[in-house]
């Protein structure tokens, strides 16, 4: 966990990243060129997430509805709809579950099952995760061997939202490894707390601790993320379904840094505290967003959008 934090050290020195040249989508049709100011006109759709050096996004529709994202070395998130609202999503491929900036060598799969309210609002997501690793090549004369399951586990995240406002409030994390022979539990919990400023998230504090019996025990681990200094334009991932959101920063333990891409605006300033530290010091990130001719924001902390016309 404390990997996290040090890591963050390292991403205040990053400048912004060089230009990108015009792009196709899958079908060979052009998309916004991002070194233009014209844009594209009427309804679009997020395309892809590049950096000079790397595609860390693509997003595939159905029509109108989002349904598969490619990621980093082959990794693909498939989603699936009951009518309008997303019922499950499953990945497979890998993760950086310790977010020090470099993807796992061990493979991921898992699946989540979403559940509605009578509000038809999220209530809690039920995720079933494997990970897999393999002994690595040794060149130039032994391959890597087969994937063999590492661990297996179940997880439960429970939503509220405020009585008031109606914005996400809480999730609440409870987790257990699947071992042979031996009863399932839950052995770890974490709960997140969501703070806004007007409809943007302004600050999120996630605790972590052992449970045991269904009791959640004394909080070890604790981090506070803040987001402010937003713009008033338009944050790209608006696009996206809120749900494959919240999905998506759940997708490991430590990917709270990114839960600004709920707000409709986009923060220039980010930063990350360890809380359980004597004397708590924050680590602050910041970026200049460049923008198209329709306000959407084109680039910021390192990363390019591409946008496609529905």
């Amino acid at each position: 966990m404390r990997r996290l934090f040090y890591f963050l050290l390292l991403l205040v020195s990053v400048s912004a990243v060089h230009s990108c040249k015009d792009l196709l989508d899958e079908d060979g049709n052009p998309l916004l060129d991002i070194n233009e100011n014209s844009g594209l006109n009427g309804a679009r759709a997020l395309y892809r997430e590049i950096t000079d050096s790397d595609t860390l996004a693509t997003y595939y529709y159905n029509g109108l509805q989002m349904a598969k994202v490619t990621s980093r070395k082959a990794s693909v998130t498939d989603v699936q709809y009951s009518g309008n609202k997303i019922s499950r999503v499953t990945f497979k491929g890998f993760l950086d579950a310790d977010n020090d900036g470099t993807l796992d060598v061990d493979s991921t799969s898992y699946e989540q099952q979403f559940t509605y309210g009578a509000t038809g609002r999220l209530e809690s997501i039920s995720e079933n995760r494997s990970v897999y690793n393999r002994t690595p090549a040794v060149p130039p004369t032994t391959p890597a061997g087969p994937w063999v399951l590492l661990r297996k586990s179940k997880t439960l995240y429970k939503l509220t939202y405020s009585s008031t406002t109606a914005k996400l409030a809480k999730i609440v994390m409870e987790t257990g490894d699947e071992d042979p022979g031996v009863q399932f539990a839950y052995t770890n919990f974490s709960e997140t707390a969501y703070e806004y400023a007007g409809d943007n998230v302004s600050k999120v504090v996630r605790g972590y601790g052992p449970m045991s019996g269904g009791v959640h025990g004394t909080v070890n681990t604790k981090y506070q993320y803040e987001f402010s200094n937003y713009d008033a334009q338009i944050n790209p991932y608006t696009l996206l379904p809120i749900e494959y959101k919240i999905s998506r920063i759940l997708s490991t333990e430590q990917n709270d840094l990114d839960s600004w891409i709920l707000s409709p605006n986009s923060p220039t300033r980010k930063s990350i505290t360890d809380l359980m530290q004597l004397v708590p010091v924050p680590v602050v990130i910041s970026t200049n967003y460049n923008y198209d001719a329709q306000t959407y924001m084109s680039k910021g902390y390192g990363i390019n959008y591409i946008y496609k016309p529905l």
